[in-house]
């Protein structure tokens, strides 16, 4: 499991919008408003490609 630290995800709204992208591009993740967190379940590649897709929706990920 790698965890990326979305500091700027605030609401359902941006939980849903980083949830429908990850979906999208076929990763395995569960996402956490509470923590800013989301948690990708899948190799290096995998934490590679969900954090440049946060980043094209416009928050600012980073690597834990």
């Amino acid at each position: 499991m790698k965890t990326i630290k979305v500091p700027d995800m605030h609401c359902n709204n941006c939980v849903k919008k980083i949830t429908n992208g990850l979906n999208d591009a076929g990763l395995k993740f569960t996402v956490s408003l509470e923590d800013h967190t989301v948690t990708i379940d899948g190799c290096d590649h995998c934490l590679k490609t969900a954090m440049d897709k946060i980043a094209e929706l416009g928050f600012t990920p980073e690597a834990v």
